[in-house]
């Protein structure tokens, strides 16, 4: 069995998106995955699986559909594949609230960025980096391509990916 993570988007972050942990735990193990787990109320959870990740994709996303009548930005991404990001991090030495991968599916590009100020972006494998320097709170920052994406910061990317590598 693999570990996998599955990343929501917009799920309890501003008021938006409201989805108990406790019920997407729930979904999950309806779904026949194994040893589920959830981390923070952001749309995080954990589990061991056989199935591919385009399978799990679209398993997930048609379950919270079915239940909640809304869709569900959904990215799944193994534990070696979290390692690989957390280890590719371009500044391992800026604290790790400070940093985000922004994860993507589909092409990564940097055309049509606006609002960059202070911050520095780095493109790495199906996902973009950004270290907001001084904090997100007052960004201006857009990225056109991350905008179906979600974000993580590197120590929430380092907890999910020791999380889904401890699964069998």
């Amino acid at each position: 069995m693999t570990g996998w993570a599955v990343l929501l988007r917009a799920v309890n972050v501003g008021g938006t998106g409201k989805l108990p942990m406790a019920e997407l735990k729930a979904l999950c193990e309806e779904q026949g995955l194994a040893q589920v787990r959830t981390y923070i109320a952001s749309g995080n959870v954990v589990f061991a699986s056989d199935r591919s990740e385009k399978d799990l994709r679209s398993s997930i996303e048609a379950a919270l559909f079915a239940r909640y009548e809304k869709k569900f930005g959904v990215l799944v991404r193994s534990a070696a594949e979290l390692a690989g990001l957390a280890a590719q991090n371009p500044w391992p030495d800026r604290p790790g609230n400070r940093v985000v991968a922004i994860f993507v599916d589909g092409p990564l590009t940097l055309d049509g960025v606006t609002g960059l100020r202070d911050e520095v972006i780095a493109l790495g494998a199906r996902a973009i980096y950004v270290d907001y320097r001084e904090g997100m709170a007052d960004t201006r920052l857009r990225i056109p391509c991350a905008k179906l994406g979600t974000a993580r910061n590197m120590n929430t990317v380092k907890k999910l990916a020791a999380m889904a590598g401890d699964l069998k």
